[in-house]
């Protein structure tokens, strides 16, 4: 019978290695633990507190009596039974996302190969330009395009009627379509010079001499961007679509600050100004936060689009 084997120890470097590997996978979590707290309390705990209060009858009389009542998924039953949530909020937010989506990224596409053809001198001036729209606040810029549409002192109004077009003054924000013309010039204004800025450094890393070669060849500018240009710069698109449609899809500032915009008009409201009007200016909280928690739940839909559409790329 053979003598039993002896236990050997762990060698020290083995248990130094094994404690060096346990830090260095600790030690992030370590650095990134602060800001996950942070960003637990500002955004996770109000979702949290959103999604409760959409599960409730909470209005004034609950705020003063620090009291809640519970009554399930009626806030959600009204909300899509509502005929107003389908013959006027969302066409005004899904239709209006698809039209300023596609008219940003063209219009943004449109100056990025302006921009690329010019000299370094004038691209620098030019991008500096078109990047002070972009700086300026979303409020600053609607009361700006709110000027200018203005039915009394409005310059537009003033040039139609110098010009003979119109007699009188109009009302251009009390028509539904007139009123998001001027919403989508004011959102396609203040995002266009992403788009641009986005797309002009994808153009610079597309190699001359295949749009020297194709031009040779005969094809046209149209032939080109599509047949090179497009295909080259496919994940650019893809993410400036997708963020694009993220950011026209909440849109809130642009609609809510024009005039019949915070609820006179309710023929104007999209689905986060109808949230809003709902809690703070009905008092209706659990109504208006089944509301947002449906935008929510839309908004992160599409941001899952963009989190596959990155992670595609990524393994191209």
């Amino acid at each position: 019978m053979s003598a039993p084997e002896k236990e050997t120890a762990p060698s020290p470097a083995g248990g130094r290695r094994q404690k060096l590997f346990s830090i260095a996978r600790t030690r992030p979590w370590l650095l990134l633990g602060p800001a996950l707290i942070v960003l637990g309390v500002l955004l996770l705990w109000p979702l949290v507190q959103v999604v409760l209060l959409s599960f409730q009858d909470y209005g004034l009389r609950e705020i003063r009596r620090g009291t809640t009542n519970f009554i399930g998924l009626d806030n959600y039953v009204e909300a899509l039974t509502d005929p107003q949530l389908w013959a006027v909020v969302v066409p005004n937010t899904v239709g209006f996302a698809i039209v300023s989506v596609f008219t940003t990224v063209a219009f943004g596409t449109l100056v990025a190969l302006l921009l690329a053809r010019l000299g370094l001198a004038w691209r620098t001036i030019v991008g500096s330009a078109i990047m002070i729209a972009w700086a300026m606040p979303a409020v600053t810029g609607t009361y700006v395009w709110t000027w200018i549409f203005d039915a009394d002192r409005g310059v537009f109004n003033a040039a139609l009627q110098s010009m003979g077009v119109i007699d009188g003054p109009v009302n251009w924000f009390t028509n539904r379509w007139a009123f998001y013309a001027i919403v989508l010039l004011n959102v396609v204004h203040h995002g266009f010079p992403f788009v641009a800025i986005t797309v002009l450094a994808g153009l610079l890393g597309v190699p001359k001499e295949m749009i020297e070669a194709a031009e040779i060849d005969g094809a046209g500018a149209w032939r080109r961007f599509w047949k090179i240009i497009f295909p080259t710069l496919r994940p650019v698109f893809s993410v400036v679509i997708i963020l694009s449609t993220i950011w026209d899809f909440k849109v809130f500032t642009q609609v809510f600050l024009m005039p019949g915009g915070a609820g006179s008009n309710r023929s104007v409201l999209n689905l986060g100004v109808w949230s809003y009007v709902e809690s703070f200016g009905q008092n209706r909280y659990g109504f208006g936060s089944a509301l947002a928690v449906l935008l929510t739940l839309v908004l992160l839909v599409i941001t899952i689009v963009y989190i596959r559409t990155l992670l595609k790329e990524d393994q191209l």
